[in-house]
């Protein structure tokens, strides 16, 4: 297996499967001189973590990263940074029936066929517990961009059929840790938390889409052709699991609007080149423009339910499954703080790439 690597000047290697000893990394490019706030790198994973509410998985896992190398007296020294997170909490045998079958929409099948072999034990490499690694990476990406007046929030916007009906600006996104769904409406945060945990009882799961604003991102991040940033971002979004879609700027809405109507007018802002609107969400021609970037993920409900369905065996032979173990329905909570890691490692390494653009 390959491609376990993300970035082109600040870059992850992660590996550990969800059963295995533990997940880790080892990140290059990583600049010297940065601050570590470990007590802001464990809140980050306190937020992915599981069994942190009743409408996520029952897993009980601490998820403390181990830092092993490219940080002295609390300060990143340039080195590769080395770290992992200890898995304490397997019930592997709640896997045991699904060993010799191929559980509907998930990695099993694709696997299996593309490898010959695949870690039944809570999906080995494909569970979403590799993005432990991400949130550990995305969280020092962020301490570097914090520096740089650069902030990201992910909010849910929607779960199912409930979701929000005003732009990101209407609401108050500090109050996003106020409910456990992480959706700024409060409100409608009470009710996405009511349909999760009734979809949970049936054994169901259910999807929706997390939204993402960055703040404070400079004009020029981005390369005009194959680096566009809308597209590494689009590429570090469908990257996660469970992912189906991105979307930035204004997307796939308002498609009836004419390109006059459309346009992001420039205007003599006292001096400095503004802009009437941000319907390109913040970049242009593949290059930020220096306003808010907004997009949109969209996740599917979680492949693994806990109902019975039909599928077959390693053989091809028709049977029925009834998956066990501790499953989230509904990915949506825990993702936030992944979306918000991936923009950030995205973010930070393009940053750097741009300081290469000129002399």
């Amino acid at each position: 297996m390959y491609n376990n690597t993300f970035g082109n000047i600040f870059r992850l290697t992660s590996f550990g499967e969800s059963h295995g000893k533990a997940i880790g990394g080892v990140i290059d490019g990583f600049p010297a001189g940065i601050t570590i706030d470990m007590e802001f790198i464990q809140k980050e994973l306190n937020r992915r973590r599981p069994g942190q509410s009743a409408i996520t998985t029952a897993r009980k896992e601490a998820d403390e990263v181990e830092f092993l190398s490219g940080i002295y007296e609390g300060v990143s020294t340039g080195c590769p940074i080395g770290f992992a997170v200890w898995n304490t909490n397997q019930h592997s045998n709640d896997y045991d029936n699904m060993k010799d079958v191929y559980r509907p929409s998930h990695a099993d099948y694709t696997y299996t066929q593309k490898y010959g072999i695949r870690d039944h034990r809570g999906g080995g490499r494909s569970s979403a517990r590799e993005t432990i690694a991400r949130v550990v990476t995305g969280a020092l990406a962020k301490l570097a961009l914090r520096q740089l007046g650069i902030s990201i929030t992910a909010f849910t916007s929607q779960v199912g059929p409930f979701k929000l009906d005003k732009d990101y600006t209407a609401y108050d996104l500090t109050s996003i840790e106020n409910n456990p769904v992480r959706c700024p409406d409060q409100d409608l945060a009470h009710q996405m938390a009511d349909y999760i945990f009734r979809i949970k009882g049936e054994g169901d799961t259910i999807g929706g889409v997390i939204s993402c604003v960055i703040k404070g991102c400079p004009v020029g991040l981005g390369q005009p052709v194959f680096g566009k940033l809308h597209a590494a971002l689009g590429n570090a979004m469908l990257s996660i699991n469970a992912v189906k879609g991105f979307e930035y700027g204004q997307g796939f809405s308002n498609m009836e609007l004419k390109g006059s109507q459309q346009n992001d007018i420039f205007y003599n802002n006292n001096g400095e080149i503004g802009f009437r609107s941000n319907r390109s969400g913040g970049i242009q021609g593949g290059i930020s423009n220096g306003q808010d970037i907004y997009f949109r993920v969209a996740f599917k409900p979680v492949a693994t339910v806990l109902m019975e369905q039909p599928t077959v065996d390693i053989q091809g032979n028709e049977t029925i499954l009834k998956a066990r173990g501790r499953h989230d329905p509904c990915v949506l909570p825990r993702a936030v703080p992944i979306v918000e890691a991936m923009a950030a490692m995205t973010l930070l390494d393009y940053y750097l790439l741009d300081k290469a653009s000129t002399l």
